[in-house]
């Protein structure tokens, strides 16, 4: 028979401290690690007031951080960016404001190497089968369509 760990409020909201301290989270992130630990819904409130209130819990950084990595890292685009941050529960105008910090040029040129380097990749010989790849592939990354089928259009004549 196996018991479950309980914690104090304190013990809690100092695990929450380190939780929060180690990466960016969301709020939605921090309530079912707190659900996971058997707290209460009074005191996940009181916890999620402390962390906010002490900086360790901010949805703007969280949204600004997530859109920065998954677009350096992942390539994402705007559209798969918005996706996921809604999946998270963030505020509209915090994905909003994520989402401008992307610059337009980068953005352009990201788009640019990661359908070149694809359509490298593909090694479909019928070209509307390779054309398919390549717009599916970018489309399910998150790019707009009409920047995918205008390049689409562009790279495979």
């Amino acid at each position: 028979m196996q018991t479950k760990k309980t914690y104090t409020l304190q013990e809690a909201t100092k695990k929450m401290e380190h939780y929060c301290a180690y990466q960016e989270r969301c709020h939605q992130e921090v309530r079912q690690k707190l659900e996971t630990m058997y707290m209460i819904p009074e005191a996940i409130d009181v916890i999620i007031v402390h962390l906010l209130e002490h900086n360790f819990l901010n949805e703007e950084r969280f949204a600004k951080t997530f859109v920065s990595g998954k677009f350096k890292i992942k390539k994402w685009g705007r559209s798969r960016l918005s996706y996921e941050l809604k999946k998270k529960d963030v505020s509209k105008v915090n994905i909003n404001q994520a989402l401008a910090t992307i610059q337009e040029e980068e953005y352009i040129e990201v788009f640019n190497d990661l359908a070149e380097k694809r359509l490298h990749s593909i090694k479909e010989k019928d070209k509307f089968k390779k054309r398919k790849k390549l717009i599916d592939y970018l489309l399910y990354r998150g790019w707009e369509s009409y920047l995918v089928y205008e390049k689409a259009t562009e790279l495979i004549k």
